[in-house]
């Protein structure tokens, strides 16, 4: 009699790893940072996401069931991805098959720990597994496309009197190996599981990648934000939440203010906030005794900065063109260049301050037509 062969499930061919125990710093991985992978709302969509930028494109899929996994649904890849490499850089082996209790990834991601906070990590778990992406992203040959889920599968554990015991899942080798390279991961401040708004969170995500700790910080044109958000909004609407989160100030760790090219091109600049107790270059407001104690608290007597800049400058800041080529695209980097050595007069109010010369002026990927409104 002739024995079939069957092959071993993927659960079979890995080793379980179980979460550490600790409160140690969150890591994201760059690629899910600069690109939309999640919808930005809570509400149901099942709208894919399309995205095309130089070589780099990404389908985003779901099904009518779950909808598209959201922003939020991320916090539990972003939990994956700490665990995975809190445990490699304490010696530790790793596994895409990973077991932890629900209360050790909810308290990770500052959710609740009850009932209805259990049944809503449930639904991100369904809605992780049921979202499928196909991108071409770290892909070796050019065309070639990777399809994966956010989660292979995942499972409920429960004890004998039948409450939740635990749940194991398996994140997908894309995801993996992104993690497991110290090039495509950076560290996220934990205030981040307190943005509420989807486009706060997408934004700081965007901010921390780009931007980084450089002292000088980035800009980006508003359309070419819009168009990596994958938003579903009109882009008038996401201009003017755009320049609320810019009045708000609310992403930790970093300044939002807003920069107008003398085609009227409007940008978003960011850079990093001067942490207290440091020196905040000589700037201490009126009346306020020349010598700033060390370690001090709020504000450090700095004056916050407007969210419409209105200094003086003869350019504004320089483009992320070597740190993100596929964002700002490659063949439109010199027209970038000859905009930014370009000098630049500001007025000393930008609401009066209407720039008329724009016929020289070369335009930048995803700028609006003539005639647009934004």
């Amino acid at each position: 009699m002739t024995t079939r062969y069957r092959p071993l499930s993927e659960r079979g061919q890995l080793d379980l790893f179980h979460a550490l125990p600790g409160d140690f710093a969150p890591r994201d991985t760059q690629d899910l940072m600069a690109y939309p992978f999640f919808s930005l709302s809570k509400s149901h969509r099942t709208a894919p996401i399309d995205f095309v930028a130089g070589d780099v494109s990404i389908r985003v899929e779901a099904v009518p069931d779950h909808g598209m996994a959201t922003i939020w649904d991320a916090d539990i890849l972003i939990w994956a991805a700490s665990q995975i490499v809190e445990a490699r850089d304490a010696g530790l082996r790793t596994s895409r098959l990973m077991a932890a209790t629900p209360y050790e990834i909810l308290n990770f991601i500052g959710r609740g720990v009850g009932l209805r906070d259990y049944q809503r990590l449930k639904a991100a778990l369904d809605r992780l597994q049921s979202t499928t992406v196909a991108t071409s992203i770290r892909q070796p040959t050019e065309g070639r496309r990777h399809r994966f889920s956010w989660i292979n599968e995942w499972q409920e554990r429960t004890d004998r009197q039948g409450k939740p015991a635990g749940i194991e899942l398996i994140v997908p080798d894309w995801f993996y190996r992104a993690v497991l390279d110290d090039a495509l991961v950076l560290t996220i401040d934990r205030a981040y599981f307190d943005l509420t708004g989807g486009l706060d969170r997408w934004l700081y995500r965007l901010v921390r990648k780009h931007g980084g700790k450089q002292r000088n910080g980035w800009r980006f044109d508003f359309r070419h934000l819009y168009q990596k958000s994958g938003s579903l909004s009109p882009f008038k609407r996401f201009a003017f939440e755009l320049r609320d989160i810019i009045r708000r100030q609310p992403l930790p760790g970093y300044t939002l203010f807003i920069e107008v090219e003398i085609g009227g091109r409007v940008l978003l600049a960011f850079e990093p906030s001067v942490p207290c107790g440091q020196a905040v270059d000589s700037l201490v407001l009126s009346g306020t005794r020349t010598i700033v104690p060390s370690g001090t608290a709020g504000t450090c007597y700095r004056e916050p900065k407007q969210g419409i800049s209105h200094e003086k400058q003869s350019r504004n800041r320089a483009l992320n063109l070597e740190s993100n080529p596929e964002s700002n695209f490659r063949r439109h980097a010199r027209d970038v260049e000859n905009i930014a050595d370009r000098p630049k007069k500001t007025s000393g109010t930008l609401s009066k301050g209407t720039r008329t010369d724009t016929s020289s002026t070369p335009r930048l990927p995803l700028d609006r037509a003539s005639g647009e409104s934004e």
